[in-house]
């Protein structure tokens, strides 16, 4: 396989755009190499600027769930195109996906349309402390909920202690008043309560998509917003990797809760920039210009955006592919656990709905501690030895890879090949 023009368009790059890319983790840091150039896709296939052909895993981490340029969203985003790009004006299909949104979330009233999931989680919890009338917030080591200063942080030398910043540029009052906890660990959310009554909410991935796929264990969610609810905070789900991928609505529903405060993106734009967050009418309407706590944005609710968000939505409620994603999800787990057996390698499996991952570990992981002691350099050896057999994944051991109802059984046996080699690889090196 070659990749002489990514390599091209790479050096060129560098000339202009921080190292090439304009997200991280498109650099291919984690995994060595230099980073792949897309020139397209269609169904459950991209296609680099080299020719070479995969199946898509990674699905713009997310969104592209009933596959790459799908005929109704295609012809709705056209549609939309032909009435003008952006009118900094309200448009009737900013109800209309309020509505599928709205519905989809059990004591979801009304949501805010915003531009991107950063956006939304920032504004979810402005409005979890405008709410509450408190100051700290509280999230889990290992759960990336977007750039924002207040939550690029990493955790202290206890549990019960403030944050550091987590990224160079980021003030240490920036973070003062969040607070860490381990994933799964509901007494290590107590000790902050024990220590502090200033805390409006804790804000979580109802499943953890940035560490790998970790699922909640037991009753750690429901125990969660039982004890928040008796201090006075709010629980916040951060739905924005997890909406729409395991049912049509949220993952917290199956998993047996329901957030005080949602909030969304890739899935509900069809593949554009957009994000919400929503909660009941009594917290919604503090938001201006019904109440006090201010948040805009003048793209916000983008009609392409919005025409695109719509129609992905509706094919996915036509679809129902949720059984399906359960089969394939299992059928790539087995394939994983199988190869990695033949060739004695050491992995973990875990999976969720349309979201699954490989951790290089045979520590069951449940919180991102344990997801550290993957080993990252079998995963680059996995990586490049499935890119060559044509299978694009996240270039990041610590990324979930997710399915589209576009995937084929041709797909599924693209995928059965290029693990077995890829395992055979990592066992020789």
């Amino acid at each position: 396989m070659d990749f002489k023009k990514s390599q091209k368009l790479y050096n060129k790059g560098l000339e202009n755009l921080v190292g090439a890319v304009n997200s991280p983790v498109r650099a291919f840091a984690s995994v060595g190499g230099n980073p792949l150039f897309i020139k397209k896709a269609k169904g459950s296939r991209i296609v680099d600027v080299d020719g070479n052909k995969y199946v898509d895993l990674v699905l713009s981490y997310g969104p592209m769930i009933i596959g790459h340029r799908h005929k109704k969203v295609q012809r709705a985003v056209n549609k939309a195109l032909k009435n003008g790009y952006s009118f900094g004006a309200s448009t009737e299909n900013e109800i209309k996906l309020a509505k599928i949104v709205c519905n989809a979330f059990p004591g979801m009233d009304k949501v805010r349309f915003v531009n991107s999931g950063t956006e939304a989680v920032l504004s979810g919890i402005r409005l979890a402390r405008a709410f509450t009338g408190k100051n700290k917030i509280i999230k889990f080591s290992g759960c990336y909920h977007g750039h924002q200063d207040a939550l690029l942080v990493a955790a202290g030398s206890g549990l019960a202690t403030l944050s550091l910043p987590g990224s160079k540029g980021v003030p240490e009052g920036a973070v003062k008043n969040t607070l860490i906890a381990t994933y799964n660990d509901l007494e290590s959310v107590k000790k902050h309560f024990e220590n502090d009554d200033d805390i409006a909410g804790v804000i979580i991935e109802p499943v953890g998509g940035n560490m790998g796929v970790v699922i909640p264990q037991n009753d750690f969610l429901k125990e969660l917003k039982e004890y928040l609810h008796s201090k006075g905070a709010l629980l916040i789900a951060d739905e924005v990797m997890t909406g729409f991928r395991s049912k049509f609505g949220g993952a917290q529903e199956l998993l047996g809760v329901e957030a005080d405060i949602t909030c969304l993106g890739k899935v509900i734009g069809g593949g554009f920039p957009v994000g919400a967050y929503g909660a009941r009418n009594e917290i919604m309407e503090m938001v201006a210009p019904l109440g006090g706590m201010y948040q805009a944005g003048t793209l916000s609710g983008n009609p392409i955006a919005m025409a695109g968000g719509i129609s992905t939505l509706t094919e996915l409620k036509n679809q129902n592919p949720y059984e399906q994603f359960n089969e394939v999800g299992q059928q790539i787990e087995t394939i994983l656990l199988e190869a990695a057996k033949k060739h004695g390698v050491e992995i973990t499996v875990n999976r969720f709905g349309s979201m699954l991952n490989p951790f290089f570990t045979s520590t069951q992981v449940t919180n991102f501690e344990e997801a550290q002691t993957s080993d990252t350099k079998k995963f680059a050896v996995f990586f490049w030895e499935m890119i060559k057999n044509g299978v694009f994944l996240p270039p990041s051991q610590f990324e979930a890879w997710f399915l589209s109802s576009a995937i084929t059984e041709e797909d599924i046996e693209v995928i059965r090949k290029a693990v077995d080699k890829a395992m055979n690889k990592v066992a020789q090196n």
